[in-house]
């Protein structure tokens, strides 16, 4: 029987990413720690990895991804701000701002620094129902130097995407290291330290006061929402189609900086409430992490085994580093359930 020669035109492209884009998750795809979380008003991880909230005393929020996304343009997934409790008239100190920050020697091809430094390419799709200017900026966290560009909101509840180009900057080079770099900063509010300068629209040492102003400010009533997917800053002065990465490998991306471990198992005697859990890493992590348990708010429902409770745990990280193949923890169980096998859920976090 003859056989028949598959032609390569015939055979699916499936090409790897070239990872052309810094931000890590821009899709909005990955969201280890929850799915929505409530009562909002401190800074932290809360949900969609990688993208952290600079969150200071200006209202409550709900956070979550969401599936309200732009029509036709590929993507599953959006990151949602709801104000609950509005601020209407900010205090000089207060900000709202989505940030994504990354780390130094993953940027030594932009060549910032030198004169022949790299402009960067934002490009976002964006919706709110509170139209008018926004700012998004860069943060050079190594040499405390800023730039920060507006953007438009056009349309009350409607996709739209931005494009914003930064020019490269000559002056002060990254760190190659393992810790963070540079920062891009979504502007939502702004008290005026923060908004009471002239806009550093080039790159200029840090001046908190011009680094957002003209923002409007999302806290000022409680059907204020955000919607922002497709996040992608690359280097030159064009935006390119958004770069599709697989979810295995967004996640694999993001574990580097956080990720839930849910086959920790150990074991106690019953002669005390203490025992010890082995959890062992599925990442490279960007360095030795802090570990926490996880709640019953997020993904994971509770932490258990059986009928056995683990009621806290006494971590015991850092020498073992970022590559080990585990963690031994000590874990501490209620009283009536000292006996047997446990298991836990821990989130290791090595978080910029």
């Amino acid at each position: 029987m003859a056989l028949t020669r598959i032609q390569p035109a015939a055979i699916a492209d499936v090409r790897e990413p070239n990872f052309r884009n810094i931000v890590i998750n821009g899709d909005m795809a990955v969201s280890q720690r929850a799915t929505s979380t409530a009562s909002i008003t401190a800074s932290g991880y809360h949900t969609i990895d990688r993208f952290q909230t600079s969150a200071s005393s200006i209202g409550t929020w709900t956070q979550s991804q969401d599936t309200d996304v732009p029509t036709g343009q590929g993507f599953a997934t959006s990151l949602k701000m709801d104000c609950t409790t509005a601020d209407a008239s900010p205090a000089a100190s207060d900000n709202l701002i989505i940030i994504q920050k990354f780390e130094g020697q993953n940027l030594q091809y932009l060549k910032k620094g030198t004169a022949s430094a790299e402009s960067l390419t934002l490009s976002f799709w964006v919706k709110s129902n509170k139209t008018g200017t926004y700012i998004a900026g860069l943060h050079d966290r190594d040499n405390s130097r800023i730039i920060s560009k507006s953007y438009t909101i056009d349309s009350s509840d409607t996709w739209e995407q931005k494009e914003i180009t930064f020019a490269g900057d000559t002056t002060g080079a990254f760190d190659n290291d393992n810790a963070g770099s540079l920062d891009i900063q979504m502007w939502l509010a702004a008290g005026s330290d923060f908004s009471g300068g002239t806009l550093a629209t080039t790159w200029q040492s840090q001046t908190n006061a011009n680094r957002a102003v003209g923002q409007v400010n999302l806290a000022d009533s409680t059907s204020n929402e955000f919607f922002i997917t497709g996040v992608q800053l690359e280097a030159g002065s064009v935006a390119t189609d958004f770069e599709v990465v697989s979810y295995p490998q967004n996640l694999e991306r993001c574990e580097r900086y956080y990720q839930v471990n849910l086959s920790g198992v150990g074991y106690s005697n019953g002669a005390a409430t203490q025992g010890a859990i082995i959890f062992p890493i599925q990442t490279d992590m960007r360095a030795a992490p802090s570990g926490t348990l996880v709640d019953g708010t997020g993904k994971i429902t509770d932490f258990y085994v059986a009928d056995r409770d683990v009621t806290s745990l006494g971590a015991a990280f850092g020498s073992q580093g970022s590559r080990g193949t585990g963690f031994l923890v000590n874990g501490t169980y209620t009283a009536d359930k000292t006996s047997g096998i446990h298991q836990a859920c821990l989130g290791f976090s090595s978080e910029l």
